[in-house]
């Protein structure tokens, strides 16, 4: 075998997607050398991506090296990969971390529980976990205190039960997780109203609901009987009433549906996101994709800085109650596959269409 010269066996079209996405799932399954510097790397490599015609796939990095190749310092391809081993020890702290949420938990306490300096147990719980520590306690602390507050318990209660220090502590935290305060979610979103209506565009009948910080439903259904229910089954107890017809929601619809209909530009609204921090993480980064360039899942996770949690991050988009305004429609599988999409992979498909 002469130097730059391909392992046989491999798809080379797929390991190249892989290796431009930096597919932490190829990561064992091939490598791949760059013939102008005669080194080779893994495909999740953070090195400056080299040109195409340039590069070569190898079933292992023996072949490789085989090849004349000789393996990149940053990646260490000759080494072993990520264990699955480690990866059950971040999650075994995630578990430990929930049942003392109550509790203060440094990074320092932590990184000595397992035996780790910060920085490493830092950035291997993100890369397991999608979130930091300190953002997986806050998540965790705050479940804690709706659990608190949907049992009955008094908000000053509920908040010194959840191990916030104090009730402003608690106010910090509405716009990321409750959405209201503390004393409206114990009443179960009684006094929030949220506002909706309906229109028919050439991607079916779709419902756009509001409330008053910004639009925190559009989905898409067979009837508006049946979007209705579905927007009582995400609000279960707020007060649900249609749109004024002169009212700002109804020419927020209007955008929505001429963007829909007509291919105007993508109204910018005002969004309720609400939602785990991860999730909001993910959703937020959707929001920064540009129309016409879909991103992988892969490449999702990366963007918000967890490279490991591609599932998770396919799960935020499924999780999306936001339809086209939040553009999960543009996460695509590394294949380049449509994946997944709550409201129909037809309708995925035309979004990614209209916007090509």
């Amino acid at each position: 075998m002469t130097i730059g010269e391909t392992t046989a066996n491999l798809d080379t079209a797929s390991c190249w997607a892989a290796l431009t996405a930096r597919d932490s799932a190829a990561d064992g399954r091939f490598f791949y050398g760059v013939r102008t510097t005669g080194v080779f790397c893994r495909p999740t490599c953070p090195s400056r991506r080299p040109k195409r015609e340039n590069v070569a796939f190898f079933d292992s990095a023996a072949a490789a090296r085989d090849a004349g190749f000789r393996a990149c310092l940053r990646c260490r391809p000759d080494g072993p990969a990520a264990s699955d081993a480690e990866a059950a020890r971040m999650r075994a702290l995630a578990r430990f971390i929930t049942a003392h949420a109550d509790e203060t938990l440094t990074l320092a306490s932590l990184a000595a529980r397992e035996g780790m300096s910060p920085f490493h147990l830092q950035r291997r719980f993100t890369a397991v976990l999608g979130v930091s520590p300190r953002q997986y306690q806050a998540a965790a602390k705050l479940r804690l205190l709706k659990a608190n507050l949907r049992e009955g318990e008094d908000v000053l209660g509920a908040t010194f039960g959840a191990g916030y220090g104090s009730t402003s502590r608690v106010y910090e935290q509405v716009d990321g997780g409750l959405g209201m305060t503390p004393a409206t979610y114990r009443a179960g979103g009684a006094g929030e109203t949220i506002r909706h209506a309906t229109a028919d565009t050439p991607l079916g009948l779709v419902m756009l609901a509001a409330s008053e910080r910004g639009v925190c439903f559009v989905q898409f259904g067979a009837t508006e009987s049946a979007l209705l229910l579905a927007l009582r089954q995400e609000f279960p107890r707020a007060t649900l009433a249609p749109a004024q017809p002169n009212a700002a929601l109804a020419t927020w619809l209007a955008a929505l549906s001429a963007h829909l209909s007509a291919n105007a530009p993508l109204p910018g609204l005002p969004l309720d996101l609400r939602g785990t921090a991860f999730q909001i993480k993910v959703w937020r980064f959707l929001l920064s994709v540009k129309p016409g360039e879909p991103v992988t899942y892969t490449a999702v996770a990366r963007g918000i800085g967890a490279p490991a949690a591609v599932r998770a991050a396919a799960g935020a988009c499924a999780a999306n109650r936001i339809a086209v305004l939040v553009p999960c429609h543009r996460a695509l599988r590394a294949d380049g596959g449509l994946g997944g999409y709550r409201w129909g992979l037809e309708r995925k498909r035309a979004l990614l269409e209209a916007e090509r």
